[in-house]
């Protein structure tokens, strides 16, 4: 029988952050296999950005901040980490932005902070986006373990994982991930209230979260990437505008503006708007890379984000 302990950290304490992924990052606290954690862990911005914030004038070097590492007792190169994710509970309000530099359309709009209230399942935007509101989905941006070697920034993701934003680590699921080091040294950042395959602007709907998970250790395992054990939520129907292009990006580029200009002359909003509603509801899906030498990517919102 395996004995199971529960633990909280604090992300709110410096302490316990970090802001690179290296294997000499110092474990903020030593665990065992079948230990419950408790995590409370800051937005995106580490703090930076304030519910009455205008603008996007943050320090960058502290953008998505790590809560860890955590060290878990026996494990060693070879092995994987299985994170069961029970609860992720969300702040009450968030934010997204358009970035300058940055996002699939990058410096097509200018900068731009977007706050969102988070309240009964929803989120609704402050000021923009009138009458529609978002279908929560929270899930964990940022989900890794230490490198074997090396030094790495928060952005990009990684083969240890990562900055991966992918939607579906979410309760309910299970992320496995290749342990590289002695002790594993897992970390977790940036939690999403809602966002659309891709990401697409470059933000989510980024907030606070308290995230609870249990922690199990499988021997020699040997995982080159992660892999996530989840569930689909589909939703219903949907609209989709398609991009056709011998370059995936750029065939991406056009199933995105497509579904902008779509939103923006159906809906009567701003392209900004509408660039955001892709960024946090639109999914971004790969239709067709089979028939050379054109792909087809389409943008896919679902019918009840949009319906006023």
């Amino acid at each position: 029988m395996i004995l199971s302990f529960m633990f909280d950290i604090d992300g709110f304490d410096d302490k316990n952050l970090h802001f690179s992924w290296n294997a000499i990052n110092k474990p903020v606290i030593y665990i065992n296999d079948g230990d419950v954690l408790n995590i409370n862990i800051p937005d995106s911005s580490t703090n930076q950005i304030r519910y009455d914030s205008r603008d996007m004038k943050i320090d960058n070097s502290r953008v998505d901040a790590a809560v860890g590492p955590v060290y878990i007792n026996g494990s060693e190169p070879g092995d994987a980490i299985e994170v069961e994710i029970y609860d992720i509970k969300t702040g009450g309000w968030g934010w997204s932005a358009i970035i300058n530099n940055f996002g699939l359309l990058k410096n097509k709009y200018n900068e731009r902070l977007f706050i969102w209230d988070i309240e009964n399942g929803y989120a609704r935007g402050v000021n923009f986006l009138k009458g529609i509101k978002i279908p929560l989905n929270p899930f964990i941006g940022i989900i890794g373990t230490a490198p074997a070697l090396g030094k790495y920034e928060m952005i990009p993701p990684q083969h240890f994982g990562g900055n991966m934003d992918n939607r579906l680590i979410r309760s309910g699921s299970k992320v496995l991930l290749p342990v590289n080091v002695n002790g594993g040294l897992i970390s977790f950042s940036d939690p999403h209230a809602s966002q659309g395959d891709g990401e697409v602007c470059g933000t989510a709907i980024e907030t606070s979260a308290v995230l609870k998970i249990k922690i199990r250790l499988i021997k020699n395992r040997n995982l080159k990437t992660p892999i996530i054990y989840s569930n689909e939520n589909y939703s219903g129907n949907v609209i989709a505008t398609t991009g056709i292009n011998n370059d995936i990006y750029k065939a991406a580029v056009e199933a995105t503006s497509e579904m902008i200009n779509y939103l923006s002359r159906e809906l009567n909003i701003t392209e900004e708007e509408s660039y955001i509603l892709c960024s946090v509801a639109g999914n971004l899906r790969i239709s067709e890379i089979v028939d050379e030498p054109n792909f087809v990517v389409s943008m896919v919102m679902p019918e009840n984000v949009i319906s006023k």
